[in-house]
């Protein structure tokens, strides 16, 4: 078995690439569904921010994986699999999990030591894994990032003063606009980064509504964040009236277009931190437009501040993984001894029943003439199965288990596929 992920991020693909492969839940589930009906593939998961697309699965076949994966991102990017390939980062086995980790651990991010991913990680898990897409493998992976995670906040002070695509626009608001607290803001949506943008407007004493589709998700994300609530219908009506406007909706097309535009006498200041974006207008003099690919000037700034804890982090995920690969070789040892046992149980078994057949032993003789079988073999196995176990720790655990399974197996014998993986020097 291995771990094949496929990755677009802001790393290597623009706001424009990246768009093209958004997926409402609908989609998703589609997507999971056309996933694992490759035979090579078993389970599946998709990532979906505003910073990162990502497909990560569970498969036999790593060349059969990705040429599946490649054929349905053609389908839904309109892009060709040969470009996608060279733009996409492709990494596998423990490669694989080095990038969970570090995904995980906000490492990777646009913003590093922000907080949010950890909870997008959850979601698309447990999104994948309701629906029957993502099962124990992934569920080990996801279980070993969150532990990973949590070392690399605790021992590090990466997340220290903690920001967000979301905190990135605030402080760009309060760069750009002067005498705040006289303006008047719309945020657009109810998700994370749109609470996290109210609660700040609020708090910087700007005069805050919050609209939605859903008028009630609107009004509890207000009195949440002491915000009022604006009619989503009248949104031709906002774009004319606010001086702010913050948008991050799961819109599959914009909601603010040029034809809803007038000419006023102030200055506007939208942020759109959406994927697909949420605005689509031709450049104008009185509308700053504030877009996810901006915050570029800002984010570097920010890696340097972090670098010396970004490299404590780094140390920390590479020995998780390492750690992850022991622990799934631990596993593996443990059936293969329990198997050695059960057949030494069934040739203690057979050969009683052989001595009594052949008068060899008195049949009232028979438990005791078992049971000093039973210890001898016992015995004879400890220095063994010990052995087992600590080699299931080294580098040579893939020879010492994969020859055990070879020895032991036959046509009624039930030992888990071995975790084939490949530690390589990051």
């Amino acid at each position: 078995m291995h771990y094949l992920t496929v990755s677009l991020s802001h790393k290597n693909s623009d706001i424009e690439l990246r768009e093209k492969f958004t997926y409402t839940d609908d989609e998703k589930e589609g997507c999971l569904k056309r996933l694992v009906q490759s035979p090579s593939i078993s389970e599946a998961m998709l990532l979906a921010t505003c910073n990162r697309m990502e497909i990560s699965v569970c498969c036999s076949d790593i060349d059969d994986a990705l040429n599946h994966i490649m054929t349905l991102l053609t389908f839904k990017g309109g892009l060709s699999a040969e470009y996608l390939k060279e733009t996409a980062e492709i990494v596998d086995d423990s490669s694989a999990i080095h990038h969970l980790f570090a995904v995980a651990s906000s490492i990777d991010s646009m913003v590093v030591g922000e907080t949010q991913i950890a909870g997008q990680l959850k979601d698309a898990f447990r999104f994948a894994h309701e629906k029957g897409y993502a099962g124990k493998k992934m569920s080990r992976a996801l279980s070993h990032a969150f532990k990973c995670a949590a070392k690399v906040r605790n021992h590090t002070d990466i997340s220290s003063k903690p920001v967000s695509v979301a905190s990135v626009a605030i402080t760009q608001i309060k760069e750009q606009v002067s005498e705040l607290h006289t303006k008047k803001a719309l945020v657009i949506g109810v998700g994370e980064m749109s609470e996290i943008c109210a609660k700040h407007l609020v708090s910087d004493g700007v005069e805050t509504y919050i609209t939605n589709r859903t008028k009630q998700k609107a009004e509890t994300l207000a009195q949440e964040c002491s915000a009022k609530v604006y009619d989503f219908g009248d949104l031709h009506k906002a774009v004319n009236e606010f001086d702010i406007i913050f948008t991050a909706t799961s819109a599959s097309y914009p909601i603010i277009t040029n034809e809803l535009i007038e000419n006023v006498d102030f200055q506007r200041f939208w942020f759109d931190l959406a994927i697909p974006r949420d605005i689509d207008i031709n450049q104008r003099d009185d509308i700053y437009l504030f877009v996810v690919d901006d915050i570029q000037d800002i984010v570097e700034a920010n890696r340097a501040e972090r670098e010396q804890y970004v490299r404590q982090a780094h140390g920390i995920v590479g020995r998780s993984v390492v750690e992850f690969f022991e622990w799934l070789d631990a596993l593996n040892v443990e059936p293969i001894i329990k198997e050695i046992y059960k057949k030494a149980d069934k040739a203690v078994e057979t050969e009683t029943q052989r001595a009594l057949k052949k008068g060899f032993i008195p049949k009232e003789y028979e438990m005791q003439a078992k049971k000093m079988a039973q210890q001898a073999i016992k015995r004879f196995l400890h220095d063994m199965t010990k052995k087992m176990r600590e080699a299931s720790h080294e580098a040579k655990s893939d020879t010492v288990t994969g020859a055990m399974q070879y020895i032991l197996n036959d046509e009624h014998d039930n030992i888990p596929d071995q975790y084939k993986h490949h530690l390589k020097k990051d």
